[in-house]
Formats: C-alpha cells, sequence, structure tokens
C-alpha cells in the first residue's frame, strides 16, 4: 500500500471517533447525509534518507454541511482536526514520522452548504 493511502487509512479511522459526522469517506460520495467528511491525499515526494525510503504527503479533510450559519462546521472542524492530528504509529509498512496542520478554511457552497477544508502535511518512513 502506498503512503498516502496509508495516512488515508488511518485518517478515516480516527475520523470515525468524530460524534455527529454522518459519514466518513475516501472521496467525494455520490450521496451523502449531512454534514459528513472527505478524506484525500495530494501527490506524494520524495522524502527518503540514506538508509531508507519516505515520502512527504499533503493530506486534505474536508467537512461539508448545510444550514443557516457554518457554527456546526466549525464545531466539527475542530474536532477532526483534533482527531487527525493524534493520529500515530505504524500501518501497511509505513510509519508517520511526523505529521503537521497546515491551514483551514471555511467556504460558502450553492444553496445552504458549507464546506470546511482542513489541511495536514505528513512524513512518513517505510518499515
Amino acid at each position: 500500500m502506498s503512503a498516502g493511502a496509508s495516512l488515508a487509512k488511518s485518517a478515516l479511522v480516527a475520523l470515525a471517533g468524530v460524534e455527529s459526522l454522518s459519514g466518513r469517506y475516501d472521496g467525494p460520495p455520490l450521496t451523502a447525509a449531512f454534514p459528513h467528511a472527505i478524506v484525500e491525499t495530494g501527490a506524494e515526494s520524495d522524502w527518503s534518507h540514506k538508509s531508507g525510503v519516505g515520502r512527504e504527503i499533503r493530506l486534505a479533510v474536508t467537512i461539508r454541511d448545510k444550514g443557516e450559519r457554518p457554527d456546526r462546521l466549525r464545531r466539527l472542524m475542530a474536532a477532526s482536526e483534533m482527531a487527525v492530528m493524534a493520529i500515530g504509529g505504524e500501518a501497511d509498512g509505513w510509519r508517520i514520522a511526523s505529521l503537521v496542520f497546515l491551514r483551514s478554511r471555511t467556504m460558502r457552497e450553492t444553496g445552504l452548504g458549507w464546506a470546511g477544508v482542513s489541511e495536514f502535511r505528513a512524513r512518513m518512513l517505510a518499515d
């Protein structure tokens, strides 16, 4: 399994502990109840060292919700950020060397929808 797939899998497991989310997906779902989380990884870049293989990966967690105001969305984003930052250990042949929060933003979608995106940088080493 790639480092990105391993990281996404760990993030989905971590988000299972966030109450009020109706679902957690590894890509945009065709249909899903609100609020839900989408976990996506970006391109992997080399982070190898002299004696081992490593990868640097960007992870994005998008929370989608509906409502007049983004209050619930912001609470869910904070809980999701804490859950993701608690990821650690080894999974599927990769170990997280560092996981850093980068940025977040909240956006209005069409109708009464909201989306909040939290982005992270992970550096992982192959076991």
